[in-house]
C-alpha cells in the first residue's frame, strides 16, 4: 500500500512540476534559515551547561551608587570569597578570577600577545568542569611561578613538544613554569582564558612586595584585607540548589558592612551561572530578548514556508476533485485518501529536507562567520538532533494535515457532475494565510529599517569628544617612565598633530569609584564616579568643551584638583561647583572645572557622573591624533618609538573609530540577520503569491477570454487579476504596522539614546512590500492578459 502511495505521489509531482518546484523551493529556503536560526538559539541557551554543578554555582555582584550613578558591578572585592567560605554554612567553595589582557608571553625567541588571561584560585579546576588534560587538578599551581594553559595555546607556544615544565617569560623577565594544560573551552562557555596564573601570585606582587597602601598611610598586607579593589569575578559553589539566595545576599552584605562600614549600605546580588550569559546580575535582559526574537523569527519563516504549501494545495483542490471522487467510487476510504495526500506532501517534504540538509552543511562555515558563532553539526549531540527533528516534524505537520483533510473530504457525485465549488471558508482561509505571510514579511522589513537607522544614529552621534583619526596603544613600564621623550619624538613627525595619555580607555572607560564626599553632600547619597586619570593635554586633545573653570596646567598642585562633568554637578546638587571641596577615596582636593557631558561607554546607558584626576604617573594609554591622510606615517613613528623600549614585544594599536564600532558588534549582527530574514521572507512569500497568481489566471481563462472579446483592455485584465491580492497586501500592512512598532519600540528601550520611529519607515516598508507583490502578481497577470482569447475559449 505504501509503495502504491509513493508511486502515485511521485507521478502527481511529475505532472505538476511548476507547482512542485515552487513548494520545494519555498520549503527548502524556509527549512535552511529556520534550522540555522534555531541552532543559533539552541547554542545561546546552552551556555555553561557543560558544568555538572552549574545549578549550584552563583556569581556574586554588588550594587554601588545612588541616583543616576547607581550601577551593578560584576567584579567585586577579593575578601568576599574568603569570608563567605569561612562564615556562611551554605557555601561549599568559592572561586575568584581576576581577568587581564593584552600582555606579552615569550618562549625562546617567540613572543605571543595574550588577550585573555587571568589570575585565579586553584578551586577553579574543581568547582568548574574544565578538563585538566595534563597536571593535577587538586594542585594545579604548585608554586607562584606556575601557569596553566589551554591545549591550543600549548600548540602555539611549543608545537608538538610536551608543554609540562616549559619556561615562559612574562613582564620584567619573570619566569613561569607550565604545570598544567586545560582542554580548550567549549565555544558555549563564558570562560575563555588562554593562560591561568595562581591568584596567590597577584597577592604577592601587588601587596606583599609592593606594600600597597590605601590612603598613603595604611599599608594593606594582602588582597583579603583590601576592601577597595573591585577587580575580581567571584563564584560561590553552594551545598545544594535549595539555598535561599536572598538570605545569602544579606549575609554577604553584612560581612562587607562589618569589615568596611564606610561603604554601607552595600547591597549584594547573586546570579545563577546558567543565567549569566543572557541576563544581567539584577535579572534584567542582557541578550535573552534577542534570543527570543530570533526564535520567533525562525518560526515565522517556517510558518511562511508552510503557508505556501497549504495555499497552493487548497487553491488547486478544485482541479483534483474528480480524481478524489473516482478514487472514492472505486472503493477508496477517507483514511486512504488522507494517507495518499499525506504521503504526497511527505515526499515533497523529504526532497526539500534533503536539499535543506545539504545546504545546511555547505553554508554552515559562512553562517558561523556571518553570525560570529562556532556552531558545529555534532550528530552525537542529542540537542542537535532534537532541534533538527522538531523543526522537520513540526513543519511537515503544519504543511500537510489541513490540505490532506480538505482533499479527502469531497463528495464524489457532486464532483463528477462538476457541481462542487470551493467553500467560502476555504477561500477566506487562504486569504488569511496570505495576509499572515505578508504581515510577517513587513514586520521584518520594518525591523530591518529601524535597526539600520539606529546603527546610523550610533555611528553619527556626537559623543562629546573628537575621535576622528585617533589611534591608541598601551605603554609598558620603561616607556611610561619616558613618556615626555616619546611625545617629543612623535610630535616631530608631520603626520602627528597631537599626543596625550590617560589612565583609562576613553571609549570603554571601565573604572568607577565610590567613597566620595563633598560639601553639602546629602546624608543618604552614595554616588559613584567614573574615573579618568589624565594629563594636562587630554581635554583639549579630544576637544572636550569646558563649561566653566580651568583645565589642568601640569603643576604639582593639580594632583589635588578635579574636573567633573555636567551630570556630576547635577547629581551632587552644586549650583556653583568651582572651588568646592571634593574627596575621592583618600584624596582631598577642589573642583577646578566642569566639562560638557560626553559618552564614555555605550549609548545603551545614560551618561553618568565622571571625574578627571591629574595623575600622569598612572597614565598608561597613549593617544595619537593624525592628519588622517598620513595615518600610516604616524603609526610608523609610533612603532619606532615603541621599539626603543619594547623591541622584544609586538606593537599593538587600535583606531578609536574601530574600537567604538566594535562596541556595537551585536547590534550590527542583528541588523545583518534581519536584512537576511526580511529578504528571505519576501522571497518565500512572493513564491507563494506567484503560484497563486498563476493558478488564478488558469481558473479564470474563460472569463479573461470573454472579457477580451467584449473589448476589455490589457490594463483592465491586469487589474482584475491583481486587485484581490493587492487588497490582501494592504490588509497585511495595516496589521503589521502596530505589531512592528511595538516590537521595535521595545528593542529601542535598551538604548538610553535612540531614534524615533517615524512614519517614513512604515511608508517605505509598506510601499516596498506592495511594489514587490505587485511585480510578482503582474508577471502572470500580463501573460494572461496578452493571451489569445480565441485560443483560450476554444480550449475551454
Amino acid at each position: 500500500m505504501i509503495k502504491n502511495y509513493i508511486k502515485t505521489a511521485w507521478r502527481n509531482i511529475l505532472q505538476n512540476k511548476f507547482y512542485a518546484t515552487i513548494n520545494v523551493t519555498g520549503l527548502t529556503v524556509g527549512l535552511v534559515v529556520g534550522l540555522f536560526m534555531l541552532l543559533w538559539v539552541q547554542d545561546e541557551l546552552s551556555f555553561d551547561k557543560n558544568n555538572t554543578k552549574a545549578k549550584n554555582i552563583y556569581k556574586v555582584g554588588i550594587v554601588g551608587g545612588t541616583g543616576i550613578s547607581k550601577q551593578i558591578f560584576s567584579h567585586i572585592i577579593a575578601p568576599v570569597a574568603t569570608f563567605a567560605k569561612s562564615e556562611i554554612p551554605e557555601v561549599k567553595d568559592a572561586v575568584r578570577v581576576m581577568p587581564l589582557g593584552d600582555a606579552p608571553f615569550k618562549y625562546k625567541d617567540k613572543v605571543f600577545y595574550e588577550s585573555s588571561f587571568a589570575f585565579t584560585d586553584p578551586s577553579y579546576f574543581t568547582v568548574f568542569d574544565f578538563n585538566l588534560v595534563k597536571g593535577d587538578k587538586r594542585n594545579p599551581f604548585p608554586d607562584n611561578s606556575s601557569i596553566v594553559i589551554t591545549e591550543s595555546t600549548a600548540k602555539r607556544y611549543f608545537g608538538n613538544e610536551d608543554p609540562i615544565g616549559k619556561i615562559v617569560i612574562t613582564g620584567q623577565d619573570e619566569q613561569n613554569k607550565v604545570t598544567g594544560v586545560i582542554a580548550d573551552y567549549p565555544a558555549n562557555s563564558s570562560f575563555q582564558y588562554h593562560v591561568l596564573m595562581p591568584i596567590s601570585r597577584f597577592n604577592d606582587l601587588a601587596y606583599i612586595k609592593s606594600k600597597k597602601s590605601y590612603d598613603n598611610k595604611t599599608i594593606i598586607s594582602s588582597m583579603d584585607a583590601d576592601w577597595s579593589n573591585f577587580g575580581f569575578e567571584t563564584y560561590l559553589l553552594l551545598k545544594n540548589d535549595n539555598v535561599n539566595t536572598v538570605a545569602l545576599e544579606k549575609k554577604l552584605q553584612a560581612i562587607h558592612e562589618r569589615q568596611n562600614p564606610i561603604d554601607a549600605p552595600v547591597p549584594y546580588l547573586t546570579q545563577p551561572l546558567l543565567k549569566m550569559h543572557l541576563y544581567k546580575a539584577d535579572g534584567t535582559d542582557a541578550g535573552m530578548s534577542t534570543v527570543s526574537t530570533f526564535a520567533i523569527v525562525a518560526l515565522m519563516l517556517l510558518v511562511i514556508a508552510c503557508i505556501n504549501y497549504v495555499n497552493l494545495s487548497t487553491a488547486r483542490s478544485m482541479l483534483r476533485a474528480k480524481e478524489v471522487s473516482m478514487r472514492k467510487i472505486i472503493g477508496a476510504g477517507k483514511f486512504q485518501l488522507f494517507m495518499q495526500f499525506m504521503v504526497e506532501t511527505a515526499l515533497l517534504f523529504v526532497i526539500a529536507s534533503v536539499f535543506a540538509f545539504v545546504l545546511l552543511i555547505l553554508l554552515l562555515p559562512e553562517f558561523n562567520q556571518f553570525s560570529g558563532k562556532q556552531i558545529a553539526l555534532n550528530f552525537s549531540n542529542y540537542n542537535i538532533w532534537l532541534c533538527i527533528l522538531l523543526t522537520l516534524v513540526g513543519t511537515l505537520a503544519a504543511s500537510s494535515i489541513y490540505p490532506a483533510l480538505l482533499l479527502s473530504s469531497f463528495e464524489p457525485l457532486k464532483a463528477l457532475k462538476g457541481k462542487i465549488s470551493v467553500s467560502i471558508g476555504n477561500v477566506a482561509f487562504r486569504r488569511i494565510l496570505v495576509v499572515l505571510q505578508f504581515s510577517a514579511s513587513i514586520i521584518l522589513i520594518i525591523g530591518t529599517l529601524v535597526i539600520g537607522n539606529q546603527l546610523r544614529f550610533i555611528r553619527n552621534k556626537n559623543l562629546g569628544y573628537d575621535k576622528e583619526n585617533v589611534f591608541s596603544f598601551s605603554m609598558r613600564n620603561d616607556m611610561q617612565k619616558h613618556f615626555d621623550v616619546v611625545k617629543t619624538e612623535l610630535l616631530k613627525n608631520p603626520a602627528v598633530l597631537s599626543v596625550t595619555r590617560a589612565g583609562r580607555d576613553i571609549i570603554t572607560n571601565g573604572s568607577s569609584t565610590g567613597n566620595i564626599d563633598w560639601d553639602g553632600k546629602p546624608a543618604n547619597s552614595n554616588m559613584w564616579f567614573n574615573q579618568v586619570y589624565a594629563d594636562k593635554d587630554l581635554i583639549p586633545f579630544f576637544k572636550m568643551k569646558l563649561l566653566s573653570g580651568d583645565n589642568f596646567t601640569g603643576v604639582v598642585a593639580d594632583s589635588a584638583h578635579f574636573i567633573i562633568n555636567e551630570t556630576a554637578v547635577k547629581e551632587m546638587g552644586l549650583k556653583d561647583p568651582i572651588g568646592k571641596r571634593l574627596r575621592i577615596q583618600a584624596r582631598n582636593g577642589t573642583i577646578i572645572g566642569v566639562v560638557k557631558d560626553f559618552h564614555f561607554t555605550t549609548i545603551h546607558k545614560k551618561i553618568e557622573p565622571a571625574v578627571f584626576q591629574y595623575q600622569p604617573n598612572y597614565c598608561w594609554k597613549v593617544y595619537v591624533k593624525t592628519t588622517g591622510r598620513d595615518a600610516q606615517q604616524a603609526i610608523a613613528a609610533a612603532i619606532a618609538s615603541w621599539k626603543q623600549y619594547n623591541n622584544d614585544v609586538p606593537f599593538n594599536y587600535a583606531f578609536l573609530d574601530d574600537t567604538y564600532t566594535k562596541m556595537y558588534t551585536m547590534e550590527q549582527k542583528q541588523g545583518s540577520l534581519f536584512n537576511l530574514f526580511a529578504t528571505i521572507a519576501i522571497v518565500i512569500s512572493c513564491l507563494g503569491l506567484f503560484g497563486l497568481a498563476t493558478y488564478s489566471a488558469q481558473v479564470k481563462t474563460r472569463e479573461i477570454g470573454i472579457r477580451k472579446v467584449l473589448g476589455a483592455s490589457v490594463a483592465k485584465i491586469i487589474r482584475l487579476l491583481a486587485t484581490e491580492f493587492m487588497v490582501l497586501i494592504i490588509i497585511a500592512i495595516v496589521i503589521a504596522m502596530p505589531i512592528a512598532w511595538f516590537a521595535m519600540n521595545s528593542w529601542l528601550q535598551d538604548f538610553a539614546y535612540k531614534i524615533n520611529i517615524g512614519w517614513v519607515v512604515f511608508l517605505f516598508a509598506g510601499g516596498g512590500a506592495s511594489l514587490i507583490a505587485l511585480a510578482t502578481i503582474s508577471i502572470q497577470s500580463i501573460k494572461a492578459a496578452l493571451a489569445n482569447p480565441v485560443k483560450s475559449l476554444r480550449s475551454e
